[in-house]
Order: structure tokens, then sequence, then C-alpha cells
């Protein structure tokens, strides 16, 4: 099998953690790759997952390493199972990689927190909205380009149309509900909307009103919470590109800065209120 071409987000995490318990174990590349009958260069292919490595070898890795967190080892084995290709692999090549992997990150997301400062998610977004947010950017897109990042973020809203849709809590703070990036009949559609998928069972959305005090640390990113939370991920986005972050220390501060987030924000009810008050008031 040819190396990959361009490793996901997600396969580079499965490799990175196998990484971390070969590290972990004190053994060296050389020896694991004498444990799997090859040479160095094969444990660094699975580690920087140019190679995919199957479930029952992640099992004999991480029993080498003599790993005692059954439920990561679990986990990861999972990941490694996973070989169908979702729905935003149509995009590749016509999008960065960043785009896809956060899809495929909402996608496996047992449950998601995002943070929204300037403007609204990503997945809450009307197609008039996004379109008018993506267009005034400050590079202009081709007409394919444009019309492929509308369309690939419409299509991020299917992780709410499964049987078990995901658990998705947003703070939104109330300058993005005002900002002006479109027309005002496209901006009052766009609260309606938002107004709406505030009743979709798996969604809360709570606004963080002007008058709250928030603390200098609070900017936009999403909070994916895996199978455990060792492998979650934190998605922090910007006008060019997105990153991940996925140690532990930096994990536990961004559950804090939610927890913080939340304190200070409405309740779901009072929210959907100013959702719709400000649509009112466009």
């Amino acid at each position: 099998m040819p190396p990959r071409s361009y490793p996901t987000a997600r396969q580079k995490r499965l490799g990175a953690e196998l990484r971390k318990l070969r590290e972990r174990a004190g053994m060296s590349g050389t020896e694991a790759a004498a444990f799997l009958g090859g040479e160095r260069a094969q444990i660094s292919h699975i580690e920087s997952a140019r190679y995919g490595v199957s479930a029952e070898r992640v099992r004999r890795l991480a029993a080498h390493y003599s790993a005692t967190n059954k439920h990561l080892v679990s986990a990861l084995a999972v990941m490694a199972e996973e070989r169908t290709k979702g729905w935003w692999e149509d995009y590749r090549g016509i999008l960065s990689p960043g785009f896809l992997d956060v899809a495929e990150l909402e996608h496996h997301a047992k449950r998601i927190k995002a943070i929204q400062m300037l403007h609204l998610p990503g997945v809450f977004q009307t197609e008039g909205y996004a379109r008018e947010l993506i267009r005034s950017g400050v590079t202009e897109l081709p007409a394919t380009e444009l019309n492929a990042r509308v369309e690939h973020r419409m299509r991020r809203r299917e992780i709410f149309d499964r049987p078990a849709p995901t658990p998705f809590e947003a703070f939104i703070h109330e300058a993005a509900l005002r900002m002006r990036y479109c027309a005002v009949d496209t901006m009052t559609e766009q609260l309606e909307f938002l107004t709406e998928v505030s009743h979709w069972p798996s969604v809360t959305i709570r606004v963080i009103p002007f008058d709250a005090q928030v603390t200098g640390s609070v900017h936009s990113m999403m909070y994916a919470c895996a199978t455990i939370p060792a492998l979650d991920t934190v998605q922090i986005d910007s006008a060019f590109d997105s990153g991940f972050l996925d140690a532990e220390a930096q994990l536990s501060r961004y559950r804090e800065l939610l927890d913080s987030v939340e304190s200070i924000s409405l309740s779901a009810e009072e929210s959907r209120k100013s959702i719709h008050r400000i649509a009112q008031e466009m």
C-alpha cells in the first residue's frame, strides 16, 4: 500500500498517540520496529500517519509498550479500524485540508462545545450568511471555491441528521449576533434560523451578553469530546487557517475557559429571547 500523501488530522492523532505510548515506555523507534519485524522507518511512517496501522497491530504495540490504560488502547484501536471515507473527502483537492479536518472532527465527536465571539458557528450558518461571510474575506476567492466552501459548510450539519444527533452547546457573544457581514434581510434570516436551531433537541445556544465581564483570554474555539477525555481535541479557528490542540495541559485550560464562559452566559431560554429581540431590531 502506497504511503498517504495527505494524512487527516485524525490519522495524525492516532500516530501521535502511538508515539507517546512508545516514548513513555522509553523505547526507541528501532526497538519498536524490530518487534514488528521491520526497520526504523516503518515506525516513523506509522507515527507520522504516512502509513495506516491495523487495530490488531495497535493492540500489539500497546502491549509491547506496557500501556495500562485499556480505555485509551481500545479507543486507538477503533480509530485504526476506520476505513470508510466521509462525505468531506468529496472536497479533497478542492478545499484546503483544514476544512476537511474540521468536518471529520465534528463527525467523530461525541459532544461539542464552542465559543464564538465575532460570528456564528459555521455549522449553524445559513447559506446566505455563510456566503457573505466567506466572500468578505481579505482574499477574493474564485466562484468555484466560494461555492465549494459554502456547500461544505452546509453539509457539516449532517451531524444533526443522524439517529443520535451530536450534542452541541454553543456560547455566542452578543457581538456576533449584531455584526453586519451581510444585508439586513440576510442577517434577520440567519437569526431566525438560529432561533429555530435553539429548539433542536441536541442543541443548546447560550448568549454571552455585552454586560457580562469576560476575561481577556476568551476567544473563538471548538472543543470536541472524544470517547475518552484523553483524546479530546480543541480546534482554533482564524481568518486564514485552522489549528488543533490536544496536549493534556492545553485541554485542561480550555475546559476551564468553557466553565468560565458558561458562568457568565444567559440561560438557554433567555438566550432564545435575546436572539429573537435582536432579530426584531434589525
